[in-house]
């Protein structure tokens, strides 16, 4: 996702300077190149060492150390595509605003012209001094990013707004700021995963076997594409996909609530989610006892949410997944037309199974003039990239403007 981006990562000497550590390991998983520069305060919370096992990379510690390449501040700035300081301190963010140059990291800043992300980190009350908002306010207003720091526990035992944004939002911002003028910039998509869970009592539930790796790989892909991508998920372990949006759902009526409140936002629903087609009439408060007699349980149909989006989706182009076991062509299209869809993508999964062991996925893609496509076995993320080739096609001849 980041192959080729050069990204350069300044560490202050915060308590949540540890966090950087899991930064950097996710921007070398998205196989981004990294250089870390770490501050004087920050070599007491984490050793250098760390950071250059995880990059594969020197690390900067100083304006005069190894290795001796002057101007080795000015050198690296022209390589740099954009400049990732997190956690970032009361101290630095002073430093910025009135460009005073002291140490490395400092230097940097004044001499790189790439885009600048700044995620903060300090107790609650040094981040709402007015001195601390003004200086976030004049670079804000410059054109630098910020990821803006959480309310919780903080680490001086209180609680505030104060806490660095989680790793994932940061590492999202990164994406989303190197990915503009993507094939999808401009454009709103929202993506359904996973399975939904029908409670029977306070314990026990009706689901399926879907992991919700093929919707999490449809979501990071569009967003790898540079679009806004919002995630409505049922129960799933796979990690969030950087630069999306989340939503987190456990029922299906609670993912067509979600469905129906974000759609209006939207260019294009996946709806890649399995959602369950019966639920209990009449779920238990508590815990069902165990009895030797036969426990009969009344089942009610859910509301079938790809059918009512598509009875009034308006410009939203709707793509449906359809899992069989037989006939797959036929009652794929069968489905693409009953339920007004622009594209469906079928799988026979009698043939290839479902569940979080499977990783890869052989689909047919089939739109509403009938053309037919038919994958060979590939990773779902292989998958997830051709159907958004196919949805690309579609958003250019229906909603030509990316605005």
């Amino acid at each position: 996702m980041l192959t080729g981006k050069n990204i350069t990562l300044g560490v202050t000497g915060s308590i949540a300077a540890y966090k950087a550590v899991l930064i950097l390991r996710e921007l070398v998983k998205l196989s981004a190149d990294v250089t870390v520069v770490l501050t004087r305060h920050a070599r007491e919370f984490v050793s250098p060492l760390t950071f250059e096992v995880l990059s594969g990379r020197g690390v900067i510690t100083d304006l005069f150390g190894e290795p001796r390449t002057y101007p080795r501040h000015v050198n690296l700035a022209q390589d740099t595509d954009l400049l990732l300081v997190a956690p970032a301190t009361a101290n630095i963010l002073g430093k910025f605003t009135y460009g005073i140059a002291d140490d490395f990291l400092s230097t940097f800043y004044l001499a790189v012209s790439a885009p600048l992300i700044i995620a903060p980190a300090m107790n609650d009350q040094m981040y709402r001094n007015t001195v601390v908002q003004e200086n976030i306010r004049l670079l804000h207003k410059r054109g630098i990013w910020f990821v803006l720091p959480e309310a919780g526990e903080l680490a001086c035992g209180g609680e505030g707004q104060g806490r660095l944004a989680s790793v994932e939002e940061i590492v999202g911002r990164v994406v989303a700021r190197l990915t503009q003028g993507g094939s999808l910039t401009g454009r709103r998509i929202l993506v359904t995963a996973g399975p939904t869970r029908e409670p029977i009592d306070h314990m026990r539930f009706i689901s399926n076997r879907s992991s919700g790796k093929m919707g999490y790989a449809l979501a990071g892909e569009a967003a790898a594409r540079g679009a806004a991508v919002t995630l409505i998920s049922g129960s799933s372990g796979e990690p969030i996909p950087p630069g999306v949006r989340f939503i987190r759902v456990e029922t299906a009526a609670q993912m067509r609530q979600a469905v129906l409140a974000e759609r209006q936002r939207a260019d294009a629903l996946i709806m890649a989610a399995a959602v369950a087609d019966y639920t209990a009439a009449n779920p238990a408060k508590g815990k069902l006892r165990r009895k030797d007699a036969r426990l009969q349980i009344e089942l009610t149909s859910t509301v079938d949410i790809l059918a009512e989006v598509g009875r009034d989706k308006g410009k939203l182009i709707v793509v449906g997944f359809a899992a069989e076991v037989e006939n797959l062509a036929e009652n794929a299209a069968a489905k693409l037309k009953s339920k007004n869809l622009d594209l469906i993508v079928a799988n026979d999964i009698s043939q290839l199974g479902v569940g979080p062991e499977v990783d890869t996925n052989q689909v047919t893609i089939i739109d509403r003039k009938g053309t037919v496509e038919e994958l060979p076995l590939l990773p779902k993320t292989e998958v997830a990239a051709a159907i958004l080739d196919r949805l690309e096609l579609i958003l250019k001849t229906k909603l030509p403007s990316n605005g």
